[in-house]
């Protein structure tokens, strides 16, 4: 779990990072399955389809307050310009308590466990409503981490209080080796992901201490050039 609130300056003219979070909250963004299951108010099954939708206390407008207020962009994210939409599945009990939180997707560094932090620790909501009573309700809601697209250099992320592995073309590389292949830096939308790295192989030149966390950092394979 991330913890750390600093922000670590890196690219940008060197001027301090600031990122955006937007959360598409509207109604229409909520998805459901047409088919609702039988009308059941056990815990064993949760509808996705209801004649009364749970609300979140206020509403909309107020769910989307509460995620942007709550939501902290995870250093790691922020250090190498991750960004993208994490889906979050959950389901809204018979008393309006959020459960069963799951991140549908990964865009890495940490992101999808803030985005279900955030909606675990939400107030209770409004119970959905079938048949006048109580139901258990799924959700799934989308959102968004963004930060500027820019480069990222290296000397900043061996100042940082994370450790860095590289993936390129399926091999493992330490940042040093990595700068050798791609010089001062590389821009952020070359990253695919970026995951907690183990050093399962016992690979004394990936022991990095002193650190927060160690990542494995896997940047795109640039497509084969046309003929």
């Amino acid at each position: 779990m991330l913890t750390s609130k600093k922000h670590t300056a890196y690219y940008l003219c060197r001027m301090k990072p600031y990122y955006i979070l937007v959360a598409i909250l509207l109604m229409g963004r909520f998805t459901y399955a047409k088919t609702a299951f039988n009308i059941d108010t056990t815990k064993s099954k949760a509808f996705t389809s209801i004649e009364r939708v749970p609300e979140f206390p206020g509403g909309i407008p107020a769910l989307i307050n509460y995620i942007g207020n709550s939501v902290k962009y995870p250093d790691v994210a922020r250090l190498i310009g991750i960004n993208g939409k994490v889906v979050v599945s959950f389901v809204v009990d018979t008393t309006g308590r959020v459960t069963n939180v799951m991140p549908v997707n990964c865009i890495g560094a940490g992101c999808e466990a803030e985005a279900a932090r955030v909606l675990e620790n939400s107030p209770q909501w409004l119970p959905g409503i079938q048949n006048g009573r109580p139901v258990r309700v799924q959700y799934s809601v989308p959102i968004n981490f963004s930060v500027p697209v820019g480069k990222i250099y290296f000397k900043d992320l061996q100042k940082s209080n994370y450790g860095f592995v590289f993936e390129i073309k399926g091999r493992q590389y330490t940042i040093s080796e990595a700068q050798e292949i791609l010089g001062s830096g590389f821009e952020s939308d070359e990253v695919q992901i970026a995951e907690p790295f183990f050093n399962a192989d016992h690979n004394k030149k990936f022991n990095i201490a002193g650190k927060k966390g160690v990542y494995l950092v896997k940047m795109k394979i640039a497509p084969a050039a046309s003929n």
